[in-house]
């Protein structure tokens, strides 16, 4: 009951409510390592994170891949894909023992036809989604890491209108997230906090020179 009230998609509803969804939709456990959702699978399900993190991956023909997303409690995973008519575009994989909470299509509509909460949750998700992938495409627009990285910086600033900026899990994660590698990505903020426009102190990165910022992308 708790992870779903996590979710994004049950915000604001009740502990009724939410037991309702929980008695009548199924509840399925994958294995680290284990594929949830296969790239090119149609895509007729949405997964809520009640357990554990998953992760999307783009595969190359050459085998390589790279993280798309990092997904954990409380999370949607296919929540574009399912209103749409292309199939999933990423694998989705577990990254440790994982239970979601599987939602069919059908289901999911009927959900929304009866509740006008869920309706306007997965509108807003959907926009907020859209937003994100902008912001992506356009940290991966930029060609140097230090462009990469002051952008990243200000989008965050921006978000929560600090100028503390706490690294999401790991730089091991933030370099992938950047497609950059974890090597240049610590020698980057070492550069930057040695010309004093970050102070870099794991897991925070405090901005002290925002023009600064904006200097790299400009």
């Amino acid at each position: 009951m708790n992870f779903l009230a996590k979710s994004p998609l049950f915000a604001g509803l009740t502990s009724e409510e939410l037991q309702n969804i929980l008695d009548t939709h199924t509840v399925r456990s994958f294995k680290k390592g284990e594929i949830i959702f296969h790239a090119m699978q149609k895509a007729d399900q949405l997964a809520i994170i009640l357990d554990g993190k998953v992760e999307a991956q783009k595969t190359f023909p050459n085998g390589n891949h790279i993280n798309v997303s990092i997904f954990q409690q409380g999370d949607m995973i296919g929540t574009a894909s399912v209103f749409s008519q292309s199939p999933y575009p990423c694998d989705i994989v577990a990254l440790s023992k994982v239970s979601l909470l599987i939602l069919h299509k059908n289901d999911l509509l009927s959900l929304m036809q009866s509740n006008i909460t869920i309706l306007e949750n997965i509108t807003c998700e959907l926009a907020t989604k859209t937003y994100k992938l902008q912001q992506r495409l356009e940290l991966l627009s930029y060609s140097g890491i230090a462009e990469k990285l002051a952008f990243w910086l200000l989008m965050q600033q921006r978000q929560t209108g600090k100028s503390r900026i706490t690294i999401p899990r790991s730089v091991s994660n933030l370099a992938t997230f950047m497609n950059v590698s974890r090597t240049s990505l610590h020698r980057e903020l070492a550069r930057l906090s040695s010309q004093r426009i970050i102070a870099y102190s794991p897991p925070y990165i405090d901005i002290l020179d925002e023009d600064g910022l904006l200097e790299i992308l400009e």
